[in-house]
């Protein structure tokens, strides 16, 4: 697997999820994928954007998530740099991931696959 990069970003939809989900799919075309009533993704592409519509899961500002091969690792990195854990390790429908707040106070995510080939782009459910 190449080195950690972003390759997924995920966008509140909260107050508009099916207006937000229309509007990205007129304004670009991008094709979405639905997992559950309140989360699509994109497929295809170098990077994936999810809108999360889960009232009590979503963020208020976009979500950068890194990708790894391991998140065990990745999590100890990331404190050892001084990041602050967030959330921590849990499981969603095809892999693992875990959030943090950087220096300046940005929150990204860290996830790796699991039941998935991660050398084939295969994003399904982050």
């Amino acid at each position: 697997m190449p080195a950690p990069q972003i390759d997924y970003v995920e966008l509140p939809s909260v107050t508009a999820h099916e207006l937000t989900r229309a509007f990205y799919s007129k304004a670009f075309g991008w094709v979405f994928a639905d997992y559950g009533p309140d989360y699509a993704a994109t497929e295809g592409g170098t990077v994936h954007v999810g809108l999360n519509g889960q009232a009590d899961d979503s963020l208020s500002a976009p979500l950068p998530v890194v990708r790894v091969d391991d998140v065990e690792p990745a999590l100890e990195a990331v404190i050892a740099a001084g990041g602050l854990i967030s959330r921590a390790i849990f499981a969603f429908p095809g892999g693992r991931r875990f959030h943090f707040i950087d220096p300046s106070g940005s929150e990204l995510a860290v996830w790796q696959t699991v039941g998935a080939d991660p050398d084939n782009g295969d994003q399904s459910a982050v």
